[in-house]
């Protein structure tokens, strides 16, 4: 069982990960941590759940033909994802997964590293937030603070409700077969 903390850490970390423990804790925002080995696939991350506490979303950066509208989607992490459903929920033609570049570009974030506070890396607003319904009735909800060598779990209210209003995205839910 890994050791789960309720602070930031003390040691120096990068810093886009300082960031998102400033921001949690500027807008107190209450957190639980396990520190781990970088998890780059879902099956490492579903691996930590219990030891966590709470489902662990998988974070999807995708964006339009023409690369001019980015979405991140938060869904359930042993849930199949398909663009053509996704595509159609948002009432969109065609969609794909946005390159390494643009998600560092507008989320200051690396592939396997993207959550939900990598939003707080777009004060603009280019990047639309969407979640899939199947995570609304859970209680938390574990992400990664813009690393993947930590996560963290969160109350589901404050990913849904204080998180979107603090970072300037409204949430829309979509519902994924």
């Amino acid at each position: 069982m890994r050791e789960l903390f309720h602070t930031a850490p003390t040691d120096k970390r990068a810093p886009e990960e300082e960031r998102c423990y400033r921001f949690l804790q500027e807008h107190g925002i209450p957190f639980a941590r396990i520190d781990h080995d970088s998890v780059d696939h879902m099956e490492d991350c579903l691996a930590l759940e219990k030891d966590l506490g709470a489902v662990i979303c998988k974070n999807l950066f995708l964006c339009d033909r023409q690369q001019t509208h980015f979405y991140l989607l938060l869904m359930p992490g042993d849930k199949p994802f398909h663009t053509k459903d996704y595509s159609k929920a948002l009432g969109i033609s065609r969609l794909s997964f946005a390159g390494p570049e643009h998600m560092r570009a507008l989320l200051d974030t690396a592939p396997g590293s993207a959550s939900i506070l990598s939003l707080i890396n777009d004060p603009e607003g280019r990047v639309h937030l969407t979640a899939d319904t199947a995570l609304r009735e859970l209680p938390f909800l574990g992400c990664h603070p813009c690393k993947n060598t930590s996560t963290l779990r969160l109350a589901a209210a404050d990913v849904f409700e204080t998180l979107p209003r603090a970072t300037g995205h409204p949430l829309t839910w979509v519902t994924l077969p």
